[in-house]
């Protein structure tokens, strides 16, 4: 069975922006690969109406510095209908400690990718043939077919069951360094705001810093890292116009994103923003996009 992803969503992939979308690993001759998919690469103009489709060696961090895999590949797009061919690429790579990623920056264009999309999924696939490694490594035995297909579900978050809102009462009276919310679940995760009311790194002293924190899945499928979009607030509770910053960021376990500048102290005190009321603030957070990753 040849590495296959499924993704579930691809037009939010492609209107939010999201710079990478990735499968969880799978195993072939006893190495970590994943396939890995740039909707479209804003920062080259040649590419902007692209996406790129790539092979990805993922377990080089355990190998040794010269190591070296030579391999041949091929990389498709796998047709849903009888209206259209499977579009395919072959590839002759050498991959090693610099280079650990192998594909195509151009590999369909957008107004091609739509004749793919069905339901609004695209199944992406790899095959990987001949297979050589420099130096000769110890490697474990791993079925091939081990964890080989998987669905990326790109959902835009209910409303309902997307936003947490943290209320601090007598905020000056807090001390340490860093307070933590309690725990909340969104998608595969469960989360905790993290904050440092006198600000932390760059930002002590004279900003509020504020991150979002992943810990533990609370889902069977794989424990990869999780693709976040969503915007951190800070409540105005005098006229409603809230102090609001985006993120979107890639979390790995027990993982912390966020800023160290995240809301100038200044502005926080000032009585007339009205984001510190009584010695009382909000803290909110909500997310916009938060993929699942599922075995097929």
């Amino acid at each position: 069975m040849d590495p296959t992803a499924e993704v579930d969503g691809m037009s939010k992939l492609i209107t939010n922006d999201v710079n990478m979308a990735q499968s969880s690993e799978f195993h072939v001759s006893g190495h970590k690969w994943r396939l890995v998919i740039y909707p479209s690469k804003k920062d080259r103009t040649e590419t902007k109406d692209h996406l790129c489709f790539y092979l990805r060696i993922s377990d080089r961090n355990s190998l040794p510095s010269n190591w070296e895999v030579k391999c041949s590949f091929k990389l498709s797009i796998v047709s849903q209908t009888k209206h259209v061919q499977d579009i395919s690429k072959s590839f002759v790579e050498c991959y090693n400690a610099t280079e650990a990623i192998k594909g195509e920056y151009s590999f369909i264009l957008h107004s091609v990718l739509e004749r793919y999309i069905v339901n609004d999924k695209v199944v992406f696939c790899a095959e990987i043939t001949e297979f050589k490694v420099e130096p000769k490594l110890l490697v474990t035995s791993i079925p091939r077919t081990m964890g080989t297909a998987n669905r990326l579900n790109i959902m835009e978050m209910p409303r309902v069951n997307s936003r947490f809102t943290w209320n601090i009462t007598q905020f000056s009276s807090f001390d340490g360094e860093q307070h933590s919310s309690y725990k909340f679940t969104v998608g595969p995760r469960q989360w905790n705001l993290v904050m440092y009311p006198k600000g932390k790194g760059e930002g002590k002293g004279k900003w509020l810093s504020l991150f979002l924190h992943a810990s533990d899945y609370v889902t069977n499928g794989p424990k990869d890292s999780t693709f976040a979009i969503y915007k951190m607030r800070v409540f105005d509770q005098l006229q409603r116009k809230h102090y609001e910053v985006p993120g979107r960021d890639w979390f790995g376990y027990n993982a912390s994103r966020g800023k160290t500048k995240f809301l100038p102290l200044e502005e926080l005190y000032d009585q007339r923003r009205g984001l510190l009321v009584n010695d009382q603030i909000y803290i909110s957070i909500e997310f916009l996009l938060v993929p699942t990753t599922e075995y097929l």
